[in-house]
């Protein structure tokens, strides 16, 4: 068979494809949707892969790297893609290892040893490794989604490798496999295990006798040209060869970004995890200032983490309001060093703290000054460190920061200078002020910076400053990376660092490895330029497409929306949060935030090979985004502010313009229009719904999943039970008026929810009104991409809203999805309406109005009780729920809210076909477990409709209220001890008498009507 280069023949590429399909157990995607997926990662670079193989077993991964020699093809092993250099993007069948091969084979808690699948994520392994109080040392900001592949291929540090190490610090025994096929556990091998091994000859013993000749003929060189710091990432562990160090192959090859093996097992070295913590926070003037402290600092002490944050980073999240308890945690100062210490003690940790206070003369009460030994607060202030990356890669000045020189490191001793002359470079090259931080205990500094990578001439200069920058960091015994690897983006730079001789033994050892360059081709040796396959460049001419949201965050454009991922990847995560439910299900790329946004970017057909070629209409961007539950969590969780969710709107709007949609959007995308004509004879309505063969049939027509119950009318919906109060509307004028918004939802759902808010509102002095005339605010049309109706309807609401807008009434709103169009989604659809923006200033939640609007002599009534609470994802992404916190505190309620992610159900995603699956799965991995545990006195609470429904029909024997009702219940007294549930009010299911004589009399009406029309006289034609 010929081979392929990188890129092969289309008869090439379908007998590839159809041999790894027949020999290899696992997925096998050669279409245009992966290949967009993975295209690129969390670099800058972008090259669209052949395909990609997701193995079921760790054999079949070996399997698909033999099946690919067989046709000669490049090939990429690929953990969570979230590096920085380019070393997870080629034209190389990618092999994701993340989805299957995730096991913790075998754990020696004596010898402190685990041996791991490539796949497992870092979060996840040492989860697994709790119970024997045992860790992997260490931990790069992208735990919660990085796995141990990846780190061993990139040699991974974090900031707590100020204690454990790098990766390579840490890895015991690797087991390989050679592209041609040679597989074998390897490690340290003394002497006369090396010439055991050479003198059984084969492929084996060749490896072992070039790696030989190779350490001894460069061993000068080795000892002379690798720099003596913690941090030096770059180039190939060859120090790893020196007699000295065991000549351990393991470590050798660790580091070495899937360029010489891949990797199918690990024996790792574990550690014990530190029992107590404390941390200390020092304020310095400047970063450089700071810098300069760390040589002092660390000749008294040794802390776990010494890491270091500007006041830049400072200024940009609180610009973008993140992380601002942890701010104001933080000491004077313009720059801070973060010091964690470790033991087994609360007080020796505190006296670790306290010994450097008195031995660098420090104030221990000094304003420059924060100790803090409470474990919570800690991991919120280092929180806020590791979001660095996310923090600066979108600043609110709209500036675009890019990596490439993001993790350069120097000897500690001299880091100080070293960012000066840095900050001297980037002002030379006008590159305004970068924020600097990173693990400066190690001396490895991480930054963004506003590289012009879309002209000519802004990636010249990016080249000539990383020419610039690696003389520098050379110049001061330092390393091009120190974390990140080479990749693409340093690569080229190695001979500036480690000279022609190492690099030649860089060349000889993948040539050892890997003669005819197909693993992972172009990274380290022979490599790509540094400013080559970029992923904007200044050939990228992407389609500029008109729009119906208006992207105001965005410069007015879909474009710079999609390029919000930079592609972090915590929508990768296991746990925690929101984002992003769908990969947490499927653990499918394409089904996360930044899958699902790789996919819209090569939509917009900016190169030659784009892997999406038709635009709005691809079928592989709609499968993509089919699975989007549209929760918005990815609008607050991801740190640079994707919102999936519009984007998913403004696709579908295009994607069906002048054609046929899904059943289900004409069926739930018109829920209010049918929730009004149910009015006629709600009972009727219900009996259909559920009557036996008939609701079965209607879900089918609907494009409803059969799984999935249909949601009970109101007899007496909330706007016929407000008509038929007494009354006199009040003075939308009126300060204590306030006008509560009729959601959909609990109008016609559970409207006992709206009787509910309006009596505490009224016990908290207000006036209330509501409007009786039909209002909507658009979301289950905006969800579905019907957009120009969703448009429609605002502008309806808007109207009848009038006089409560002009006067600056406040609305209240009941269901938090409803409440965060008005907030977020309708001020987007129409940016240049005015009273969009009034709106989106008037309305509160329930909530917000009883916290901080009230008058002060009010108390919301007592409950005593605990609570376990669901937070509604859109709330949680849009309007928080701080006040929601502060109320039920007011009220005694102790309250457990979850942090168990998405309920799963999410509107009308949970209800359509072929979504019951994934719905249920997703409530599964936290939600219903979490109810199921509840005590039975407590109080289940969940403000959100979709979220009250899936806990209900979940199994769980329980279910939830609304924190309105709750209150209500409590203005009447003690709620019951058992189930307080109970009280609700909610419609009732048809009985069984009237589904079936419904499911029998609406056939023989039909059969009688049809008749009827049969007998009728025709005219005279």
């Amino acid at each position: 068979m010929s081979g392929m280069g990188g890129t092969g023949g289309t008869g090439d590429m379908v007998a590839l494809a159809a041999a790894l399909r027949a020999e290899v157990d696992g997925e096998i995607r050669f279409d245009a949707g992966s290949r967009g997926a993975y295209a690129t990662d969390g670099s800058n670079y972008r090259q669209v892969p052949l395909g990609v193989v997701v193995p079921r077993t760790v054999e079949a991964g070996a399997r698909a790297v033999s099946v690919c020699a067989r046709f000669a093809a490049p090939v990429l092993s690929r953990g969570g893609g979230t590096s920085l250099a380019g070393q997870s993007t080629n034209t190389a069948v990618v092999i994701d290892w993340t989805k299957y091969c995730t096991g913790l084979i075998s754990v020696d808690a004596e010898r402190r040893t685990c041996v791991v699948e490539p796949g497992i994520v870092l979060d996840e392994l040492n989860h697994r490794l709790a119970r024997h109080r045992l860790q992997f040392g260490p931990k790069p900001s992208t735990h919660s989604h990085c796995a141990l592949g990846g780190m061993i291929g990139n040699n991974s540090c974090g900031a707590s490798a100020q204690a454990y190490g790098k990766t390579v610090d840490n890895v015991r025994r690797l087991e390989v496999l050679t592209y041609d096929g040679q597989r074998a556990w390897v490690g340290p091998t003394p002497p006369a295990e090396r010439a055991r091994i050479i003198a059984g000859g084969g492929r084996l013993a060749g490896i072992y006798a070039g790696l030989d000749r190779i350490a001894t003929a460069y061993l000068a060189d080795i000892r002379r040209g690798y720099p003596k710091i913690p941090r030096r990432v770059s180039g190939y562990n060859l120090d790893s060869l020196l007699p000295e160090n065991g000549f351990d192959v393991a470590k050798a090859l660790v580091g070495s970004e899937g360029t010489l093996v891949t990797v199918l097992r690990a024996e790792l070295d574990l550690v014990p995890v530190p029992p107590y913590q404390s941390l200390l926070v020092l304020g310095y003037d400047d970063i450089c200032a700071a810098a300069d402290d760390v040589p002092r600092l660390l000749e008294h002490c040794s802390p776990t983490q010494l890491e270091a944050l500007d006041g830049r980073m400072a200024q940009l999240m609180r610009e973008e309001g993140a992380y601002l308890d942890s701010l104001d945690t933080l000491p004077e100062g313009d720059s801070w060093l973060m010091l964690q210490y470790s033991g087994d003690s609360q007080e020796d940790v505190d006296e670790q703290a306290h010994a450097l206070l008195r031995a660098v003369g420090r104030d221990e009460k000094g304003a420059n000054i924060a100790f803090s030994d409470d474990p919570e607060r800690e991991q919120r202030m280092l929180k806020a460190r590791e979001a660095g990356l996310g923090v600066t890669a979108r600043p609110p000045d709209d500036r675009e920061t890019w990596e490439g020189w993001e993790d350069s490191a120097v000897p500690p001793e001299r880091l100080g200078d070293y960012l000066r002359d840095l900050k001297g470079l980037f002002q030379e090259f006008d590159y305004d002020h970068p924020s600097v931080y990173g693990h400066f205990g190690q001396g490895c500094v991480h930054t963004r910076i506003p590289f012009g990578l879309r002209t000519a001439e802004g990636v010249a200069r990016f080249r000539r400053f990383l020419e610039r920058a690696a003389d520098l960091v050379t110049s001061y015994g330092g390393s091009l990376s120190g974390e990140h690897g080479d990749g693409q983006a340093r690569g080229e730079l190695l001979t500036r660092m480690f000279g022609e001789r190492l690099v030649t033994a860089f060349g000889e050892v993948k040539a050892l490895f890997d003669a005819d360059d197909r693993m992972n081709p172009g990274k380290v040796v022979r490599p790509q330029p540094v400013d080559g396959q970029l992923r904007l460049g200044a050939d990228w001419r992407p389609d500029t497409p008109d729009t119906h949201f208006g992207f105001p965050d965005d410069e007015h454009s879909f474009t710079r929306a999609v390029l919000r991922c930079v592609g972090i990847g915590n929508c990768r995560s296991h746990s925690g949060g929101v984002m992003c439910p769908s990969y947490r299900a499927t653990r499918e790329e394409e089904h996360s935030t930044r899958g699902r946004a790789r996919l819209l970017f090569e939509m917009l057909n900016g190169h030659a090979d784009s892997a999406i070629r038709d635009g709005w209409r691809s079928t592989a961007v709609r499968d993509a985004l089919d699975l989007c539950l549209a929760c918005k969590g990815c609008k607050s969780d991801c740190p640079t502010g994707v919102d999936m969710a519009t984007l998913k709107a403004e696709f579908l709007a295009h994607h069906y313009e002048g054609r046929p949609r899904p059943a289900a959007h004409y069926a739930l995308g018109w829920l209010p229009l049918w929730a009004r004509l149910s009015r006629v004879a709600p009972p009727l309505v219900n009996s259909v719904l559920h009557a036996p063969g008939l609701a079965r049939a209607g879900k089918l027509l609907a494009g409803v999943d059969g799984a999935r119950a249909a949601p009970v009318f109101a007899e007496e919906s909330f706007v016929q039970w407000w008509r038929a109060r007494d009354g006199e509307p009040p003075d939308p004028a009126d300060p204590r008026t306030v006008l509560l918004w009729p959601d959909t939802f609990t109008t016609y759902f559970h409207p006992a929810i709206g009787r509910s808010a309006v009596r505490v509102l009224e016990d908290a002095g207000f006036r209330v009104a509501v409007p009786t005339e039909p209002v909507c605010c658009g979301l289950t049309w905006i969800s579905t991409g019907q957009l120009a109706t969703a448009k429609r309807v605002l502008r309806r609401t808007l109207a009848a809203l009038a006089p409560y807008l002009e006067a600056g009434t406040p609305v209240i709103g009941l269901e938090p999805s409803c409440t965060a169009v008005f907030r977020a989604d309708a001020p987007e659809l129409l940016p240049a309406d005015q009273d969009v923006q009034r709106l989106a200033g008037q309305v509160r939640t329930f909530a917000e109005q009883l916290v901080h609007h009230v008058p002060d002599d009010w108390r919301p009534p007592r409950l005593a009780r605990q609570a376990v609470v669901q937070t509604h994802c859109h709330q949680h992404a849009v309007m928080k729920d701080d006040a929601d916190r502060a109320l039920m505190e007011r009220a005694h309620l102790d309250a457990d809210v979850l942090d168990e992610g998405c309920c799963g159900l999410a509107g009308n995603f949970g209800f359509e076909r072929g979504h019951h699956e994934v719905s249920m799965a997703v409530a599964e991995q936290g939600v219903l477990p979490a109810v199921r545990g509840a005590a039975p006195d407590s109080l289940l609470l969940a403000d959100g409709f979709s979220c009250r429904t899936q806990i209900e029909e979940g199994g769980t024997g329980r279910r939830a209220l609304h924190l309105a009702e709750a209150l209500a219940f409590a203005l009447d007294g003690n709620l019951p001890s058992d189930r307080p549930e109970r009280l609700a009010d909610r419609p009732s299911p048809p009985s069984r008498t009237a589904r079936w004589a419904t499911a029998a009399a609406l056939p023989a009406g039909a059969a009688l009507g049809l008749r009827l029309l049969r007998r009728r006289p025709r005219s005279p034609g």
